[in-house]
Parts: structure tokens; sequence; C-alpha cells
């Protein structure tokens, strides 16, 4: 079509005449001594390199000579790009630090060199063009080594055939507006461009850091997350699309497409770290990229940042879905507001913040637990007539009609002294809800991150790795198991069966495991609570003593079989 258009529609214009030969254009033209090049010929090979420069297309070829860095650096954060590919290299959270208390680059150095580097771009029409693009030399404007936001940075590469543009646009916040551009003169290529490499704290155990790495989007169908280990094949979310990235437990690098109508994708990246030596364990590290489906440019905000409520709130559309506090949200939110509160005005020490509101819920619990226990206390009194009637109905199986005879015979009982048998139950039920939106509140918030309690708790977000005498005993682990035995010492137990009551004394060593890998903070909000529940057993005990067993007349009662 575009041959024809010009064949039968383009007029060329009538060749202008020749002027007369001068005595100057004489003298031009003859011939120029040997070595030495006329001034029409000196313009003639200009002529022809511009046009060897230029492609089909009509692009002129723009390319660097060499890969150099460009850093742009913020009150936030602290980004550097390269050239060459027009990459991010590194990305530095300048308020918070990593495990090793070095700046918080969110960048995996060692992965990305093998995997690619975050917003590498992705032709689905053409892979073998996305490699050339990937490691091409752009040509940045404005140049230069360190740039101060707000700043916008714009990289430009063509070969004469295909031009590829990446504009970058820093303001102060943790919110970078980006366009991504890629032509063939023609029309624009549908492209994507991806997170890659892994992201987050990359200074934690490469176990531990798979296990909090994940993706995450927000689509017609709210807020969802994809771990790496149960993710088979790649995965295309498609529009409409609100946002779509990678995160860890504290850090996010989310894509904000201007169109809902761009997809996200999710695939899992192969790669084995350095001095690795397990080999029945793959640390593999997941990709997020923001695709294209039409032929037009990509435009978008990049968030790379805290997943700090505040923060995540103040971005458009909010990012606060981030913060996954359950089911029990709507009780968790408050929580972690309350115990904010109490940080900011009150103590200002997490772990001290966590300890007080643990007490004022255990308080707020006391009436619960109150009737609880006095239910508990005359369970126990019938406790030895119950068993009576278990011991001469043993030899029964379970579906022996004799058995529903013995059920009536304890109900008969559970009625004549007025106990309900979920009595002890029933009051614990809304205190679940609470102690899950707890965990979830002391799992996830930012601000608990590196935040230190006392003494040997450095970080509340993570194990407590103490030292007895040089070998690892924790500390904080082993008090909240003394401090359960205490309180179950002191708390009536319903039952007098020796099998349940050794199960129920061996709970506190089988807590103690579990919580051996937990982080500080959730311990000690249950040590915390075990020292709140023994002096809460203390006063119950001294306000209601326990009832004794009633006596063998008493037992007689019962019928025989």
């Amino acid at each position: 079509m575009l041959l024809l258009w010009r064949f039968l529609l383009v007029k060329e214009p009538p060749p202008r005449p020749k002027p007369p030969a001068t005595a100057a254009s004489q003298v031009a033209n003859q011939p120029a001594p040997v070595g030495q090049a006329t001034a029409s010929e000196k313009g003639a090979k200009k002529s022809a390199t511009a046009a060897a420069r230029k492609g089909a297309e009509g692009f002129p070829v723009v390319e660097g000579t060499a890969a150099e860095e460009v850093v742009v650096e913020g009150d936030l954060y602290r980004v550097t790009f390269s050239t060459q590919g027009a990459v991010v290299r590194s990305w530095v959270l300048k308020k918070y630090t990593d495990a090793n208390q070095q700046p918080l680059d969110v960048v995996n150095q060692p992965a990305c060199e093998k995997l690619g580097y975050p917003i590498s771009l992705s032709l689905a029409m053409d892979q073998t063009l996305a490699s050339k693009l990937n490691s091409a030399l752009y040509v940045v404007k404005p140049s230069g080594g360190t740039l101060a936001a707000p700043v916008t940075l714009e990289f430009v590469y063509s070969d004469g055939h295909v031009e590829a543009r990446k504009q970058f646009t820093f303001g102060r916040g943790y919110e970078v507006g980006v366009k991504v551009r890629v032509s063939d003169g023609q029309r624009d290529l549908p492209a994507e461009v991806a997170w890659r490499g892994g992201f987050g704290d990359h200074s934690l155990d490469q176990v531990q850091q798979q296990t909090l790495e994940q993706a995450v989007y927000s689509g017609a169908n709210g807020v969802k997350t994809v771990a790496e280990k149960k993710l088979k094949t790649d995965e295309m979310v498609p529009g409409p699309l609100y946002f779509g990235g990678v995160e860890d437990r504290y850090f996010g690098g989310i894509f904000l497409p201007a169109s809902p109508a761009d997809a996200f994708r999710i695939a899992k990246q192969e790669w084995i770290p350095p001095n690795w030596n397990n080999p029945k364990i793959t640390p593999n590290l997941i990709e997020g990229g923001l695709v294209s489906p039409e032929a037009k440019p990509l435009d978008f905000r990049l968030f790379v940042g805290p997943k700090d409520l505040d923060v995540l709130r103040a971005v458009e559309p909010p990012l606060d879905g981030l913060l996954d506090f359950g089911f029990f949200g709507v009780i968790a939110k408050p929580l972690f507001i309350c115990l904010r509160y109490i940080f900011d005005h009150w103590v200002h020490n997490w772990g001290w913040a966590i300890v007080i509101l643990t007490i004022l819920i255990n308080l707020a619990m006391f009436p619960l637990k109150l009737k609880s226990v006095r239910s508990a206390q005359e369970m126990q009194r019938v406790a030895p007539i119950i068993k009576g009637i278990q011991d001469r109905y043993k030899q029964y199986k379970m579906n022996d009609p004799r058995k529903q005879k013995m059920n009536q015979e304890i109900m008969k009982i559970y009625s004549e002294h007025g106990i309900n048998p979920l009595g002890g139950c029933l009051p614990m039920l809304p205190q679940l809800p609470i102690l899950y939106a707890f965990y979830r509140v002391l799992e996830l918030p930012i601000e608990l991150r590196h935040a230190p309690w006392i003494w040997w708790i450095k970080d509340l977000s993570q194990p407590d790795t103490s030292h007895i005498f040089g070998l690892p005993v924790p500390i904080l682990p082993t008090l909240m198991i003394v401090t359960m035995f205490i309180a179950q010492k002191m708390t009536p137990m319903p039952t007098a069966d020796p099998q349940q009551k050794t199960m129920m004394f061996l709970m506190p060593l089988v807590f103690g495991i579990m919580f051996y890998r937990f982080a500080s903070g959730l311990v000690l909000y249950f040590m915390a609570a075990n020292v709140v529940g023994i002096a809460q057993q203390a006063l119950i005990n001294k306000m209601t003593p326990r009832p004794a067993a009633l006596t063998a007349p008493e037992k007689a009662g019962a019928g025989k079989v």
C-alpha cells in the first residue's frame, strides 16, 4: 500500500534548471590535488554517512558508547540506573537497614546478574529483540553522576529500525512515574516491564527470604497473593488490574497502571545462590511484570517502599490491602492502632507497648475468664462422680447402646448440680478472634522491624537467639514455658483423667518448641499474657476457693448397670 500510494498519488516536484556555469564553478570543478578532497566530496561523504545511519523507518540511530551509571537521590531513596538496558541496578530505601545494619537495597545483586534487573523489557512477539534492548547502550538525559529529586530521566535507544524509550519521573514520595514505549516506526509494540531477580531484604537467610517473598495483585476479586511454592507455571492475570507487583513481609514493589486494561504476569525464576549447600531445596525467586495487551505504550506508577499503613493509605488507589491482617482484620486493625497510640503517647518502646496492650486486653477479658474458671471448678467438683460412671461403662464399645445410658447418667449429674458442660469453653470463644488478630498485628507491621525491647532483645520481629554460657538458649521462649506451666498449675482442671492431665502439663513444652522460631514480639505477648493470667488466677483462687470434691454418700446415688 505504501509503494502504490507513493507511485499513484505522490507527485515528484519538477527538477530545477541548472544554473549557468560560472568562473567560480569552473574553478570548483577542476580536479583537486592528489590526497585532498573537494568541499563537494566532503559534503557527499557526510550525506552518505547520515543516510547510512538512518534506518528504513526513519529513526535516527541513537546509541551510547559505553555503559555508565546515573543515580537519583531523594529524601527517601537512592536509585541507581545503568544505561546498559536502562535498568535499575540498585534501589536503596534510606530510612531502613538490612540484617547487617547496612542501607537496605531491595535489588538482589547476585540474582539479577544472572536473571535480569528490574524494569527489564519483554516482548511476547520477539524475545530476541527484547534481549537486544535489555543489553543495548541507551542515551540518557539529563546525564551526570548524581541527580537530586524531583527530576525526570529519559533513556533512548534506536538502531534505526526499532526505537525504545523509558522515562522515569521522580518526586518526593515513594512513587515514580514511568512511561515505556517500543516502536518499529509503523506502530507501537506490545511490551512488558518486569521486576526480576527477587525483591526485598536479601540479607536474610535464603530459605526465610523465599517464604516471605510473593506476588500480589488487586483486580475484580480483591487483593490476592501468590507464593512461589504454589506457582507451577507462569500465571497471567487479565484486567481490570488496579495494581500488581512483588513483596516480602515489610516492603513492596508495586505497579500501578494508568490503564486498568493492562495485565499482570507472575513467573518463577530458578536461581541457586552462591555457596548454596542444600541440594534438596531450590530457593527460587518470583517475578512480576506489567503487560500491555495492546499495541500501545506502557504508562504506570511504580511504588517501591515500606508497607507502612499511613504510607500505603496515601497512595491512589490505596495500597493498605498489602497489610493482610487476615479474616479478623476488623479486629486486628483497631488493635494495631491502639498499639501504635501506646507507643506514640506513652512509652516509645514497642516491647513495653506490647506488654501494656496485653494487660489491657486481659483486663477486658477478666469477667469471661472468671466465669470460665468457676465453671471449671464446678466440673472439678463432680469429676470423681463422672469418673466412677465412666469406669462402670468402660468395658463397652462406643457403639454399644449402653454407652448412651452412660451419657444420660453424666448429663443427669450435670443437671442436678447446675453445671453447663460447655461453660468452661463458651466464655473463652470471644477471646480466640482477639488472639489471632493480635498474632497478625505482631507479625506484619513494619514498625516492629528492628525494634528493640530490653537488653538482649534487639529486634522484636526476629526470633530470640540469645545465649547462656555460650549455649544457644532462647531466654524469652523459656520464660514463656515457665510462666505457662505456673498458670496451668494454678488453674483448676475440669477433668480427673490422669492421661488428660499429663497431656495438659505437656502443653507448655509443646508451645515452647513451636514458639522457638517465632518473632520475639509474639513470644513477648504470650509471656506477658501468662504473667497477667497468673495474677488473675491468684485473685480468683482467693475470691472463690476451690470447692471440695463430693463425698462418698453423694457418689452412691448413681445407679447400677
